[in-house]
């Protein structure tokens, strides 16, 4: 089951589209990249804000389903701080409590310069399959 969570996650069609690479995924935590192109620019030519927040969304569902069960977006919220400067964005996610169905997620999303870009939390909904126990209950990260 983990592992027909992650082969999901690793074929999601938005995130091959936009770009976005996992590159590490493990318990509670997820990290991925984004390599800019002009595709991801606005109008303004600085990166768009739905490509910072696509690559959030991504690293969060990857953490929230690397323990096995099936989780789902129930909110998000992204803070911005800085247009990201130079050609690579990364993510990481970190799962900081799960109680029962609900779990938290915080994403940090910096430019490959190391300046901060965004912080994104998430909290997610977990699915448990028709038998199946929900893992890791009330415990914090």
């Amino acid at each position: 089951m983990k592992n027909d969570l992650i082969r999901n996650i690793e074929n999601d069609r938005f995130a091959r589209l936009t770009g976005i690479v996992l590159s590490e995924v493990r318990e509670g935590y997820a990290a991925a990249e984004l390599a800019l192109n002009e595709n991801h620019l606005n109008g303004l030519n600085q990166v768009q804000g739905g490509v910072i927040f696509t690559l959030g969304d991504f690293v969060f569902a990857a953490a929230s389903n690397s323990g096995g069960t099936t989780t789902v977006g129930l909110n998000v919220n992204i803070t911005y701080f800085s247009s990201p400067t130079g050609k690579i964005l990364r993510a990481t996610a970190r799962e900081i409590r799960v109680q029962n169905r609900i779990s938290g997620y915080n994403v940090e999303i910096f430019d490959e310069d190391g300046t901060l870009v965004a912080v994104f939390s998430g909290l997610g909904y977990r699915k448990p399959s028709p038998g199946q126990a929900v893992s890791g209950e009330n415990h914090p990260r």
